[in-house]
């Protein structure tokens, strides 16, 4: 594999790159998305499991010819792919256009690999989460015309989520050999760390799209201290 496209290893355990790979990757790649910004219409990706939160990476395999195409157009333009939740049910429709959850995330092509029969490896930085207010019918993937959602902690806000840091390091710590994790290193910011730890801890896509709507970083952090909480009661 080439230095242009070698993929970054995802995983909870570095609690990753995606504040790094996006200022690297910022000069070579034009109509960035700007202080909360995004372009009014965005490809996206739905998946019936696959979240991406804001401070966090994703890899993906993308293989379906319509998402190749995808992916193959967002390459010649702002790397920008929104990834949304598919509705319960989707399996009636998937080949169409089966309802989607309403809020989800933008995410950056940071990395990725062409490979030899068409399929892509892509990694995406998570950027800015935002509301889809409808469809653009006019490629063959999906696209859909979205508004951002911004979520900027204040002063008071940004110390209680360290405490909160804090609360979330000791369950992690309690469930560390059910999970398989160790502790988010000291260095990483906070938003970043409960970003990181709701995609990738293994719970329900319905209770990570919860913890996606969440009002900002603080009270998804409360709200994954319940499910981590209910998890170290359970057996």
């Amino acid at each position: 594999m080439t230095a242009k496209t070698r993929l970054c290893a995802i995983g909870i355990a570095g609690l990753l790159c995606a504040p790094a790979v996006l200022a690297a990757q910022s000069a070579g790649t034009d109509n960035r998305p700007v202080a909360g910004g995004l372009p009014a219409t965005i490809p996206i990706f739905p998946l019936p499991s696959a979240t991406l939160f804001p401070n966090a990476s994703h890899a993906f395999r993308i293989f379906e010819p319509r998402y190749r195409a995808m992916v193959a157009d967002a390459l010649k333009g702002d790397r920008i792919i929104g990834m949304v939740t598919l509705q319960p049910g989707y399996e009636a429709d998937y080949e169409g256009r089966p309802p989607i959850a309403p809020i989800g995330c933008a995410g950056l092509i940071t990395d990725y690999e062409e490979l030899p029969d068409g399929q892509f490896n892509i990694v995406l930085g998570g950027l800015i989460k935002f509301r889809v207010t409808g469809e653009d019918d006019s490629r063959t993937y999906r696209l859909a015309r979205v508004e951002a959602v911004p979520e900027v902690l204040d002063e008071k806000e940004t110390i209680a989520l360290g405490t909160e840091r804090q609360r979330l390091e000791s369950l992690v710590l309690a469930l560390s050999d059910r999970f398989g994790i160790g502790q988010p290193p000291a260095g990483v910011p906070d938003e970043q760390v409960v970003d990181e730890l709701s995609q990738y801890l293994p719970i329900d896509p319905l209770s990570r799209q919860h913890l996606l709507e969440q009002d900002g970083a603080l009270a998804r952090a409360i709200a994954l201290i319940e499910i981590l909480e209910g998890l170290n009661k359970t057996p």
